[in-house]
């Protein structure tokens, strides 16, 4: 569905181009085979060809950008940022896609990640690995709609094995899942307190399935929810087997903002795993922080988003550069990983 938010284009139309890549960024140490100038020599073009493609794309489909956003997230946290979510499934078994915390991943989503990689191949041929283009169509995700413009280290390669089932469940907490429990899996990555409440920023645009806070508004309103915010959601969701969505940010649902954090400090959020970030001494002051400073917020989540883009990433002469994000090259066999190494996420 296209946006009649005229923030939004307006956003589109005088962002484009303005902010430049800061080269004073604050940035964790790179991880091995990942640099900022991977592709200079070989698709010199590459981060134009994307923001200009996925420019027209959120003119049509204001949604297209959480999507977007919300498979990174789900690529990294589960074995690494190796474009394994972009898989389809084989005779090996249900690759994870099928797994229930990526049901909702946009088809549109996979889709427009494959027309980036055919747009990519046609101007450089194939030299740019699907794991690549998802960090960049994120960080485009994140400042097309109105937020930083950080570098991206490149340079991963997309992966052979797909998750099981069972340890994309391991890895990707749910969003009734409590700070404790998202500050535990996060551990497992070593992702901090800041990373925790920063990531969960990307809730800022996009929208939220009522079975996924069905237990906030049924039988009866949970406390730390306003009132007023309940009683609308009450309306979107009129029975607890309601399959309709609502924005997660009521304030300013397509912009990249810090309002989300503001959401929480008014007792809005709409998962558990937001709201708790409020609630909870250990994140609170940082929720609090990020609320009163937009700055802020963009510096620590452009700082966090580079950091969890580097988790257990694939480089060198690993894995392969598909010729199609879905599946692995011919001559090359399935087989399946069951995780253990991988990472978890937070409720996103």
């Amino acid at each position: 569905m296209a946006s009649t938010n005229p923030l939004f284009f307006l956003l589109l139309s005088t962002l484009l181009f303005l902010s430049p890549l800061s080269d004073a960024q604050t940035a964790p140490p790179l991880a091995k085979g990942l640099s900022y100038t991977f592709y200079k020599s070989t698709c010199p073009n590459l981060e134009s060809i994307i923001r200009l493609e996925l420019q027209r794309a959120f003119k049509s489909n204001v949604g297209l950008a959480a999507g977007l956003l919300r498979i990174h997230f789900h690529d990294c946290f589960v074995q690494g940022c190796d474009g394994s979510v972009l898989l389809d499934g084989s005779a090996s078994g249900p690759s994870e896609k099928s797994a229930p915390p990526n049901l909702t991943l946009r088809k549109e989503a996979f889709d427009a990640i494959n027309q980036l990689r055919d747009r990519i191949e046609k101007a450089c041929g194939r030299v740019v690995s699907c794991a690549d283009i998802t960090a960049l169509a994120a960080r485009e995700s994140v400042f097309l709609s109105g937020g930083p413009n950080y570098k991206v280290p490149l340079g991963r390669r997309d992966g052979l094995t797909f998750a099981t089932s069972d340890a994309t469940l391991k890895f990707l907490p749910s969003p009734r899942s409590n700070v404790s429990v998202l500050l535990a899996a996060l551990a497992l990555n070593n992702l901090d307190v800041n990373d925790l409440v920063a990531l969960s920023g990307g809730h800022t645009i996009g929208i939220g399935h009522c079975s996924s806070f069905n237990n906030r508004i049924f039988p009866s309103r949970d406390p730390s929810m306003d009132q007023t915010f309940f009683n609308n959601l009450r309306l979107t969701c009129p029975t607890s087997s309601t399959t309709n969505t609502t924005n997660l940010d009521v304030r300013t649902p397509d912009v990249f903002d810090n309002k989300y954090y503001v959401d929480l400090v008014n007792r809005q959020g709409l998962f558990t795993s937001d709201q708790d970030l409020y609630s909870d001494g250990r994140t609170n002051p940082v929720v609090s922080a990020f609320a009163n400073d937009q700055g802020l917020f963009f510096e620590k989540f452009a700082y966090s988003m580079v950091k969890m883009g580097m988790l257990n990433v694939v480089t060198g002469t690993g894995g392969q550069v598909r010729a199609n994000c879905s599946a692995r090259n011919p001559g090359t066999g399935w087989s399946v990983v069951d995780g253990e190494e991988g990472g978890s996420v937070a409720a996103y």
